[in-house]
Order: C-alpha cells, then structure tokens, then sequence
C-alpha cells in the first residue's frame, strides 16, 4: 500500500535551492543542450540546442556521491544494488543495470514497457519495503532509494546502520532528503545531478551523459513545437472533496513549462498542493490531466468531475478534454520529459472546441 501520508507531507513541500554534488569520476561527462528549470517559464526555444556528449567509459574508485548532506564511498561498481522505490529503479532501468540489481522494491505504478523486460529480470523483494531480513538476504552492496523513509527504524535499517554493521554503502535521491533545506531545486538538471552520482556508483558515467543528450534534445523539440501554447490546465492529482493539484514548483509545472501550457495553480507553492473547487471553476481551464496512480485512478477522478452537478459544466469536462499522466511521469525524475512528450502527444488529439 501506498504510503500516502508521507507522500503527500512530502510533496506539500517547498524545495529550496541546494546543489547535490558527485565529487569525483563523473568530471569527463559534459553535455550542451537546454536546461529545463521549474517556476521560470518557458524553456528557451531560439537556440535550438544540439546536445552533444563526450563522455569519460570508466571510472577511477573509489568515488563518493554526495546526498542530503551525507557522502557515500563507493570502492568498486556496484554488484548487487538494490532499489526501493520505483523512481530509483527506473533510474537504475535508464541505466541499463540492471544486471547489478540483486533485487528491487515499491512500485506506484506500472514500469513503462521499454523497461519492462529489464524489470522482470531482477527479483522483486517485497511489494513495499522489504523488511531487513528480507533485504539482507540478497546480500546487496548497494541500497537506493528515492525516500528517506527507506532507511527508517523498521525499515532495512538506517543508512548508519547499513554502513557499520553489514557495510553496506546507501543513497537517497536528494529531493527526498528528509532536511527540506538539503534538497535541490526541483529542475531536470538536478534530475541528471542525480543520474550521474547513481550512473558513477555502477560504473556507467558514458550511459549518464547519453541519457542527459537525449533528454535534452527532445526537451529542445518540445520547447519548439509549443503543443501547449495558449492552453490553461488543472493538473488534478487527488483529492475530491479538496483537490490535491499540480502547484508550481515541481513535476507538474515542468511538464506544463516544457509545451507551453498555463497551469491555473502556478501561484501556488511547492510540488502539490491544496486547491480549491470555486478557483478551478473560475479558471474554467481547457484540459484537465489527471494523474493516474494506484492510489487515486485517473478513471475515478474523471467519475467524480462528471457526475457533481457544478464540475460536470466545466467546458473540459464537457468536451472530454482530458489528459492522463502515470503518476511516476508526474514527479521530478528519469521519467519527466517523457510526461511532457505524453501530455503534448495528447494534447495535440484533443478537440478543445466550445459546446
């Protein structure tokens, strides 16, 4: 089950800017291209960047990555890693390592079908966080996770804990440091940050920079096309009786910044938030993108707009002008650009006309 407090504590939250750092091995890896940053409008679409990578193919160990203010030694390239949470083990599938997994853990949604081969070939520990004995049974090297939560007391341990008795060298993605004032800016350059720490503790910078290039180039493509341009949208996470929505800091906000889109939460804080019914309303936005997550299904959302009496007269409501987003594209990660090319894709089929 879905640890949905935690979550949504977690996502109400404002990310304040901090640079998370990998300190060596990972200094040959450069790419030019567009940088996508949240809360600063559109990406820059004059230049049309051609990213271009030149990238060092090994790496000098030990190397130490560094992550909510701890750094971690890495002495050899990870053997037998394990994730737990579905945002490191898509990290670890873009990767292609999967042959260094000895196990993952703690899906929110289904893992994309290009990933999905590489997916099934590493075992799965638990549905959730495995418990310690279950963990230590696949005599990893390695543990990544995208939530500090990971390494809490009944969990597989603290990252302390792992260091000193099993010698296990741990990492949590920086935007779930449990210090609000350690994370990163929420931007697709922290996203890359992060993939070139996890890419040197496997040994992989080369597939880090090629990643980066890649998403740089279609970002550049996205900026140019404008799918968005001139459309307002009520990114609707959660929630019904209040809704929970896409605000301006976080995934959301980038997807809609990459095509052009007006997101009529941007003057809220943080990732997520708390909207209100009567602004939406008031908007009377062209698209709704609904979020689509075990825990809060696009389908049931999409019921509960159509049969209130008031919601059910919105002109996206009435037109079916409706976007849907797996949540694990709506969240700043490895999967982000490919949430703008879905929403814009999308949106290019909508009929957006009045009845």
């Amino acid at each position: 089950m879905f640890h949905e407090g935690l979550e949504k504590q977690m996502r109400l939250s404002r990310v304040p800017t901090h640079r998370t750092t990998v300190l060596s091995a990972i200094a040959g890896a450069t790419v030019l291209g567009l940088l996508l940053t949240g809360c600063a409008g559109e990406p820059e679409s004059e230049a049309k960047p051609k990213p271009e990578a030149t990238a060092q193919t090994s790496v000098d160990y030990p190397v130490q990555i560094v992550s909510c203010g701890r750094t971690t030694t890495i002495e050899a390239p990870v053997e037998r890693g394990v994730t737990l949470n579905q945002g490191a083990t898509e990290v670890a599938l873009a990767l292609g390592v999967e042959k260094q997994l000895a196990g993952t853990a703690y899906l929110d949604d289904a893992v994309p079908e290009k990933w999905k081969a590489a997916y099934d070939s590493v075992p799965v520990l638990s549905a959730e966080y495995p418990k310690q004995e279950e963990f230590l049974a696949a005599e990893p090297d390695f543990a990544y996770a995208s939530y500090s939560s990971a390494f809490e007391k009944g969990t597989i341990g603290t990252q302390d804990e792992l260091a000193e008795d099993d010698q296990i060298a741990s990492y949590v993605s920086p935007f779930g440091c449990d210090d609000k004032e350690k994370r990163p800016p929420q931007t697709m350059e922290s996203v890359w940050d992060e993939i070139d720490g996890i890419a040197a503790a496997f040994g992989v910078p080369d597939r880090a920079a090629e990643l980066r290039a890649e998403q740089q180039r279609q970002l550049a493509e996205l900026a140019e096309a404008k799918a968005g341009d001139g459309i307002t949208v009520f990114w609707y996470d959660s929630g019904d009786k209040t809704p929970f929505v896409g605000a301006g800091g976080g995934g959301p906000q980038l997807v809609l910044e990459a095509i052009g889109a007006t997101n009529i939460f941007a003057d809220l804080d943080g990732s997520w938030g708390e909207g209100n019914w009567e602004n939406v309303v008031a908007a009377d936005p062209d698209v709704i993108v609904f979020a689509d997550a075990g825990w809060s299904t696009a389908a049931d959302k999409q019921a509960y707009l159509e049969k209130d009496p008031v919601l059910s007269q919105l002109s996206a409501v009435k037109n079916k002008a409706y976007v849907t987003v797996p949540f694990s594209e709506s969240t700043v990660g490895v999967r982000l650009v490919d949430g703008a090319i879905s929403v814009a894709e999308q949106l290019s089929g909508l009929d957006l006309g009045t009845e």
